[in-house]
């Protein structure tokens, strides 16, 4: 089977004004995933030329998925985080009609999700956006008293499960004596049969087709109890209820079956693993030549089932940040995303989404990068111009709307700041440093289990600051404060 294809012209984006690059993050979503393996493309270019019902083709493709995963039954859906909504969807509905319909509203269900802390993530969003209420537990005896007659299921984190205090088994069993199912988000993980997650108890697994199976970005696959799975496809689309938005279409469907078709009987996993050690090898060997410059190749693990290569650099010879390197492959030619940034002076190198043509582009770029760094004169730092400690009230202007947050800031005479950030749900630890007329801090700010970065750039006026606060994913804001007197 061929693991790669020619790529092929870039045109059909650069007519669009984007300009692809070479992605060493992987799997990433907002960087594109990792490419749809030629089979599955041909598939889905098939599937497009005919006319099916969809749920003749669910029943039938989701016997084929649940057979080579070892499960009663699957459905293909569109991305993990859309299983993982339907399932929550399934669990309170069970497919009433009357129920389906109500939701998002969940009154009168049962309608909680319970969740250890080890578990929570940014996809705990899926869960609430069926109308469930997450209830996070950590200690043994906190999970026994949440579940009750109010318990919808019970969620996990497959790469956390480890870390936490009460295992899969003892949920599964104390969940099913309530009646209860348990999923497992296994998104970023292989689908190994026998699976392991079903066969330790859990009802329901959910994984992305887009990541190592290389199989259509916008799909997923929910597995389990075929109850369970076949309400979770009533509540999705085509069907008018709560996942109609949804869609996943013929040709996904087909393109899923495929990838998993090709993961369970021809896929040579372990040879591509050795392609990609040999990529790090090749950009290895040429940064070996650059004193400062170490790099290591680290095994499968967690929810990276692949290998990677750490890049590390010794900052007193090579004084250059993460996020200058970041700035500079992706501004280059040709661009580099990578995972360079911040302050650090480490990333990996991810090569799921890479090309045989790319490993020697990357060697040569980061050559160039490392080698062009110099010694860096350090202009002195000049004194605040204000001593911003005291409470202050800060508006922020975002895309279509506004907030109100306080500030709560202490600052030492070298200019370094700390202090509280209250949110409208939140609050947060900020600390930073002022200089001049310029001040700089971050903050992080937790609702519902999400992190959400705060990294305030700006200016100073005696009792007055603004400038532009970045929002990791979410992009920028405007920010403005007043010292309260």
């Amino acid at each position: 089977m061929a693991a790669f294809a020619p790529a092929a012209p870039a045109e059909v984006y650069t007519r669009l004004g984007v300009k692809p690059f070479i992605n060493m993050t992987a799997t990433y979503t907002i960087n594109g995933g990792a490419p749809m393996l030629p089979e599955v493309k041909l598939a889905m270019d098939a599937a497009s030329q005919w006319a099916v019902n969809l749920d003749e083709l669910m029943e039938k493709a989701g016997a084929r998925v649940a057979e080579w995963m070892g499960a009663e039954s699957a459905i293909i859906t569109s991305g993990c985080a859309a299983a993982l909504v339907l399932a929550t969807a399934a669990a309170m509905t069970g497919g009433d009609p009357e129920k389906m319909k109500q939701l998002p509203d969940s009154r009168g269900l049962p309608n909680e999700v319970l969740i250890a802390k080890q578990s929570r993530n940014d996809y705990d969003h899926a869960f609430r956006a069926a109308g469930a209420k997450l209830v996070e537990f950590d200690r043994r005896e906190d999970f026994y008293h949440a579940l009750s007659r109010r318990t919808a299921m019970v969620a996990v984190l497959g790469t956390a499960e480890s870390r936490q205090q009460v295992r899969l088994e003892e949920l599964a069993e104390a969940a099913h004596r309530r009646g209860v199912p348990v999923i497992v988000d296994a998104a970023a993980e292989l689908p190994v049969k026998p699976n392991p997650f079903l066969a330790r108890g859990a009802d329901l697994v959910a994984y992305s087709g887009g990541k190592i199976l290389r199989g259509p970005q916008s799909a997923g696959v929910l597995a389990g109890r075929k109850d369970l799975v076949a309400a979770a496809w009533w509540n999705s689309s085509p069907h008018h209820a709560l996942g109609r938005a949804m869609k996943v279409s013929k040709e996904e469907i087909v393109g899923m079956v495929t990838a998993l078709e090709l993961f369970y009987g021809k896929r040579n996993l372990e040879a591509e693993y050795e392609t990609w050690r040999s990529w790090y090898r090749a950009i290895a060997d040429e940064l070996a030549k650059i004193p400062g410059v170490v790099t290591k190749i680290n095994p499968p693990a967690g929810a990276s089932p692949f290998p990677t290569m750490e890049v590390s650099w010794n900052p007193e010879q090579l004084p250059i940040t993460g996020s200058e390197v970041y700035e500079q492959l992706l501004n280059g030619e040709p661009r580099i995303m990578s995972h360079a940034g911040g302050d650090s002076t480490s990333f990996l190198i991810r090569a799921v989404a890479m090309q045989p043509e790319h490993p020697a582009i990357v060697a040569r770029r980061l050559t160039e990068i490392f080698q062009a760094c110099g010694k860096k004169p350090q202009p002195a730092a000049a004194p605040a111009v204000t001593n911003l400690t005291g409470s202050w009230e800060v508006e922020l202007k975002f895309t279509a709307g506004q907030a109100q947050h306080t500030f709560l800031i202490e600052q030492d005479q070298q200019g370094r700041i700390q202090g509280l950030h209250v949110g409208l749900h939140a609050k947060s630890r900020l600390h930073g440093k002022t200089e001049g007329h310029r001040v700089d801090f971050t903050s992080m700010l937790v609702v519902e289990g999400m992190r959400i970065p705060y990294r305030f750039h700006g200016s100073v006026e005696r009792d007055r600051m603004s400038g532009e606060v970045e929002l990791g994913e979410f992009g920028k804001a405007r920010w403005f404060a007043t010292r309260m007197l």
